[in-house]
């Protein structure tokens, strides 16, 4: 991969168009009793020995694969207080793996699969339905959009909420919704260094420095900064971030923080390659799809993907006298990618007929064209919201009321580039061929002409309520009503092959009232057990992917219901939790393309339903383990797009057909790790993610299941000072990691890496 600069553009402008502050008088006050105590212990008998029955909880976090509480059920919440399924990389899990990537740390979790879009982040599928990046990825419960590629040296955790969410956070997709939790500043002067150096000549360093500058209040700043020749894909990378926050009044009624976010991407990228099947001559139905060596790259040395963020937010917390709190965020964001790729197809003739080529007639002398596909956008977002959790008693019963409002305005500039015609240059790339890669052929990008493509803006609001009854001792009812009012205008901007000819604009409005409900029922016999029945609904819009036309405007938003059966179940000792869930998801009217109209249409239905299992904490002391599970045996489109009056519905109808599996959706997938103690100073660890065959189209192609093997080593010279090593894809196993029709991203080969960790 090739060195280049930061390469953002000059964009032409846009058409117009209080319980803790008690903590130390409590402090005092038990210290003086226990002088009182001492001065006249010589003259009082001795007491008897009190034993503990119980045990306390295991550390979770930053000391344990194991959580107890989240956040992303808004306000802090005990996991077993959520009638659905939750699961939690914590930053234990994040460094024990090296889970640099946002990307990287969702693997961590069942059921994800990804779609090779651009960047890898922007079409997520769990439990079978797209997870939409553009609504369904937030960071501290605000949305964080898809276009730029998220790093992990800023999280405390990352949460997967699975299931409808809509009734906490408005418009989103039928998989669920994942919340990256933020490191805080906390009142104890802590530090650490982080230098990790590896195969493709990667180093990472990272710092995380905490400072406590006064009784109740503390600094935190995270950096980072990344260089590699291959991330192990056939994608460099250049990057750096840092994150400062500062917090006051911390445990006082009134608590404060500011903070800013900055990181600034400069990385290749690897769009994919075609798919090769192994089996020349064999039925359609009996080829699977092989994927090629990770370290070959067909794109062209000028490829590049730049994204960058810059975030600065201000929250304030209220502690009422009563078990209340009252948090309120305010969040400017401002987002930018710069991607200039482009996909890899077959360019011999003889190869086009069908979606792979097989090894029939695939060669180093094979020809390989690339494309020019590029991504260049702004996005500007403001979000304000207030969340209220609150604990009471009512009409003889206890309540746990959950309330909110927030606000949201987005805009979106997406760029194109002008041909010859339109007063721009006519890029063409060079083809290739399978024997050569990376032969270092460039275009100059930077003579490209840009002009704005189309700008969209949108506006909305949301409210919701929702109730935690305590019915009796071991029952408590959920239920929750959220109400959004959404607003879309996306103005389309086009200009004629004639570099003088005036500008037109399209516009189109969207507008969007929708109501999203939650029901739930939780049996609690003891403090270890916790078992649950819900029901939920999801809407998400035409508008989310922030694009509009004459054919989804007026489009109604899709409808999801999800049912689910789960449990959370704590070990004698509570340092392990085990998570179960038997869930059904059905989207009751997708949307089509009416291929006669042509318009979108809610003309489809699909469903899928499986079972999910997580464990996580320690069997012993020494002993730690992290598991996610998830088998999906049903997975059916039934109904799909209408056929046409005229021609073969088989080939001009888009999407799936009826009666199909969907794309992405693997009958088993999953991740086990596992770490021992072995001596005070010694601790390794093993571990395996694994993904079931999968059908990258509508087709009867199918790409391989597949597993990793991942291993860890880690040595504590002393109190201060760490080293640890991991290796990962240990047998440098051969993969399709994401999947597109006509093309996958391999998977990352094997990577070494050593880290030293020094903390003061």
């Amino acid at each position: 991969m090739s060195k280049r600069k930061k390469s953002f553009r000059n964009r032409p402008a846009v058409p117009v168009a209080r319980q803790a502050a008690l903590l130390p008088l409590g402090a005092l006050l038990l210290a003086g009793s226990m002088s009182a105590w001492a001065q006249s212990a010589a003259d009082e008998k001795t007491l008897a020995t009190v034993k503990v029955v119980d045990q306390a909880e295991a550390e979770s976090g930053k000391d344990s694969v194991r959580a107890t509480v989240t956040t992303i059920g808004k306000g802090k919440q005990q996991l077993r207080d959520i009638p659905q399924s939750v699961t939690v990389v914590t930053e234990k899990l994040i460094d024990d793996r090296n889970l640099d990537t946002l990307k990287e740390a969702l693997k961590n979790t069942a059921g994800i699969t990804f779609l090779a879009a651009e960047g890898g982040e922007e079409d997520i599928r769990l439990r079978g339905f797209s997870l939409q990046a553009t609504g369904d990825i937030f960071i501290d419960g605000t949305r964080d959009p898809a276009i730029y590629d998220r790093d992990t040296f800023n999280l405390d955790r990352m949460e997967l909420l699975r299931g409808s969410a809509s009734m906490l956070f408005g418009r989103g997709s039928t998989g669920g919704a994942v919340n990256q939790v933020s490191k805080q500043p906390h009142l104890t002067d802590e530090n650490q260094l982080d230098l990790t150096l590896g195969n493709h000549s990667h180093r990472r360093l990272v710092g995380d420095f905490n400072l406590k500058t006064g009784d109740k209040s503390a600094l935190r700043v995270n950096a980072m900064v990344t260089k590699a020749d291959n991330n192990g894909s056939g994608s460099s990378l250049d990057k750096r971030g840092v994150a400062a926050a500062y917090r006051w009044g911390i445990g006082d009624d009134n608590e404060f923080q500011v903070g800013f976010y900055h990181l600034d991407n400069n990385n290749g990228i690897n769009y994919g390659i075609p798919f090769i099947s192994p089996y020349p001559g064999a039925p359609a139905t009996k080829r699977s799809l092989l994927p090629l060596d990770p370290d070959v790259y067909y794109g062209m040395a000028s490829d590049y993907n730049d994204s960058g963020a810059n975030i600065a937010t201000f929250s304030h917390i209220h502690r009422f006298a009563w078990d209340g709190e009252l948090k309120t965020q305010i969040r400017y964001g401002e987002f930018e990618r710069d991607q200039r790729s482009g996909a890899i197809r077959l360019g011999n003739a003889t190869l086009q007929g069908g979606i792979a080529a097989t090894l029939e007639t695939f060669g180093p002398n094979t020809v390989l064209t690339r494309g020019n596909h590029l991504k260049i956008q702004d996005m500007d977002n403001l979000h304000a919201q207030s969340d209220y959790n609150g604990k009471f008693r009512a009409w003889g019963v206890k309540h746990e009321l959950l309330a909110g409002v927030d606000y949201a305005r987005e805009k979106k500039v997406v760029y194109a580039a002008r041909n010859a015609n339109q007063g721009g240059v006519n890029v063409t790339k060079p083809t290739t061929t399978v024997g050569t890669p990376d032969d270092g052929a460039k275009v100059d990008e930077g003579s490209r002409v840009l002009r704005v493509g189309n700008e969209y803006v949108s506006k909305g609001w949301g409210a919701y309520l929702q109730d935690m009854v305590e019915l009796a001792p071991s029952w408590k009812l959920v239920a929750g009503l959220r109400f959004d009012d959404l607003n879309g205008d996306y103005d389309q901007y086009a200009i004629p092959n004639n570099a003088s000819g005036p500008v037109t604009t399209t516009s189109y409005r969207m507008k969007v009232s929708e109501w999203s409900k939650r029901l739930g029922v939780l049996f609690q016999p003891t403090d270890r057990h916790s078992f649950h029945a819900s029901y939920g609904t999801s809407f998400n819009t035409s508008g989310d992917a922030y694009s509009l036309g004459a054919s989804n405007a007026d489009t109604p938003p899709e409808e999801s219901i999800n049912l689910e059966l789960g449990a959370k179940i704590d070990s004698a000792d509570k340092r392990l939790t085990t998570r179960l869930a038997l869930f059904r998801s059905t989207k009751l009217n997708e949307r089509n393309t009416d291929p006669d109209l042509p318009v979108v249409t809610l003309s489809g239905r699909r469903h899928t339903a499986g079972f999910e299992i997580d464990l996580a904490g320690r069997i012993t002391h020494d002993w730690e383990v992290f598991g996610s599970y998830m088998w999906l045996p049903i997975a059916k489109v039934d109904k799909a797009a209408p056929c046409p009056a005229t021609g073969s519905c088989m080939q001009n109808t888009p999407g799936e057909r009826e009666g199909d599996r969907p794309a992405l959706t693997p009958k088993h997938s999953g991740t086990i790790w596992t770490t021992y103690q072995f001596t005070p100073k010694f601790r390794a660890g093993a571990g395996v993610n694994f993904r079931g065959k999968q059908k990258p189209t509508r087709s009867e192609f199918h790409v391989p299941g597949y597993a990793t093997i991942d291993l860890m080593a880690e040595y504590h010279v002393n109190k201060d000072f760490t080293i640890k090593g991991n290796v990962t894809n240990v047998t440098d196993k051969l993969y399709a990691d994401q999947l597109y029709p006509a093309h996958y991203v391999p998977g990352a080969g094997r990577l070494i890496q050593v880290t030293g960790s020094y903390r003061f």
